[in-house]
């Protein structure tokens, strides 16, 4: 484990098991998130990484280990997907004043923070794919979060599209000094936006800065070799001038490699 300052620490996990009939999904976590990093949780389909951030906040309960969160901690989710009926009028404003109402003000603020200004009257069935994700990052920003946790956020979403978004989450760990945990399989695109990685197939397989976690053995049993090229590239591109992204999804004048250790 890096050595971290307790003042800065919002969430830790102490030997975290989780098990669903008898089955054990999850063994012997030990994971620390302190304020204003940047934490993606990596793995195959099945390796337990959403249940893990279910765990962590409160909405499964563990077999076996601890989980510590700073008193008082504010944790903001931004889900995997979430369907609402087409048919059904429901405005974004509206959407965001579920379950309790906001002011003007601060539903104003959350969507310029999430990258959506102008689009509180908008129906929700009337966004695109990544207009949506923002809308429901928003959402979670309106509660002020410590912490923000995103399960595959930008699912769904083109590659500059994700680019984009991940983009933003960056600026809101700025702007709000909150920690930031993730999970994707968008390794091109969140291996460069991270601090420090996790790789995770039941237990905590390796961890560590990206370029570190890229070149671990046991990373590239599950991966491959590929996200090394994946990730020089994106990085070359990530460094160039951006338009600002507005409400589209698609936000680069260059192409993007497909490349990907998916």
């Amino acid at each position: 484990m890096l050595q971290r300052g307790r003042e800065l620490r919002l969430i830790e996990t102490r030997g975290l098991t989780v098990s669903f009939n008898r089955t054990t999904v999850l063994s012997d976590i030990n994971l620390v998130l302190d304020r204003g990093e940047i934490v993606t949780i990596v793995g195959p389909n099945g390796s337990g990484k959403s249940t893990l951030l279910r765990a962590l906040i409160g909405a499964q309960k563990p077999a076996r280990g601890a989980i510590i969160r700073r008193p008082g901690l504010r944790i903001g989710y931004v889900p995997q997907k979430l369907h609402i009926d087409p048919t059904l009028p429901l405005t974004v404003t509206r959407f965001l004043g579920l379950p309790r109402r906001h002011t003007a003000d601060q539903t104003r603020a959350a969507l310029d923070q999430a990258g959506l200004p102008d689009l509180r009257d908008r129906q929700m069935a009337d966004l695109s794919g990544g207009q949506f994700q923002r809308v429901l990052l928003a959402r979670a920003l309106l509660e002020k979060p410590d912490l923000l946790i995103l399960d595959e956020a930008t699912q769904g979403l083109d590659q500059p599209g994700s680019a984009a978004f991940y983009r933003r989450i960056e600026e809101v760990r700025r702007e709000f000094g909150c920690g930031v945990l993730m999970v994707s399989h968008e390794l091109h695109v969140v291996m460069s936006a991270s601090d420090r990685v996790i790789c995770l197939n039941g237990h905590i397989c390796c961890e560590g800065h990206p370029e570190v976690v890229a070149q671990a053995d046991e990373y590239r049993a599950i991966f491959g070799t590929g996200t090394q090229g994946a990730l020089a590239l994106y990085r070359h591109e990530h460094n160039h001038a951006h338009d600002h992204d507005h409400d589209h999804d698609h936000t680069h004048d260059h192409p993007h490699s497909h490349e990907a250790a998916e």
